[in-house]
């Protein structure tokens, strides 16, 4: 208890404050609530200032893309909802082996340049989660199922880059972001499941 009243105080307010805004994202992501795309965007313009002024750049532009992304899977959650929530889709493994080739790829030589030409740090994690982050948060906005396969490899790997960077709270957030994943992805399949089912029975009658 102790320790965590320590890494409480050592946390500054907009940390504090992102996180709690980014928990309550997920929790209504899970839920298909339209409401997650406002906290994620209050979550992630706090987060966008707080990575920029810990130098990790390319976590700050994340955030940035994040905003931005926020508003656009709310017009595409609200404009394709039907009986309250817009369906769920899925993706061929051909899709995610050639995006994976690429993002990798990507990130390679982008983290390559952040290491030579500025004072970034831990710039081949920082590029690799944030790349992938991108490409994930589309798919969120998509409802693509999948989404939450990749952001439990992801939040894994974030857990790893903020104890580095000794921001404790955040690590703890993605943490706990990799069990909400989890049941995300389970949430996800059944709700998936249940409409194929539906379809169906409608197609048959």
């Amino acid at each position: 208890m102790d320790r965590l009243l320590d890494i409480l105080e050592m946390s500054s307010p907009v940390e504090l404050t992102a996180v709690a805004l980014a928990i309550v994202y997920v929790v209504f992501a899970i839920r298909q609530s339209l409401w997650c795309w406002p906290a994620a965007i209050a979550s992630a313009s706090l987060f966008s200032w707080f990575f920029y002024h810990g130098q990790l750049y390319m976590e700050s532009g994340l955030q940035a893309y994040y905003v931005v992304i926020a508003f656009y899977g709310y017009w595409v959650w609200r404009n394709k909802a039907t009986n309250g929530a817009a369906p769920i889709s899925t993706k061929p493994l051909g899709f995610h082996v050639v995006w994976i080739f690429l993002l990798i790829v990507s990130s390679i030589v982008i983290s390559i340049h952040l290491r030579l030409h500025t004072d970034a740090v831990f710039p081949e994690l920082d590029t690799v989660t944030t790349l992938f982050s991108l490409f994930a948060t589309y798919l969120v906005a998509r409802k693509v199922l999948e989404n939450w396969l990749y952001w439990i490899v992801i939040n894994s790997m974030y857990v790893w880059l903020f104890m580095l960077k000794e921001y404790y709270v955040t690590g703890t957030l993605a943490a706990v972001y990799v069990i909400m994943s989890i049941i995300g992805f389970y949430r996800w399949r059944r709700d998936y499941r249940q409409g194929v089912k539906s379809q169906s029975v409608l197609a048959r009658t």
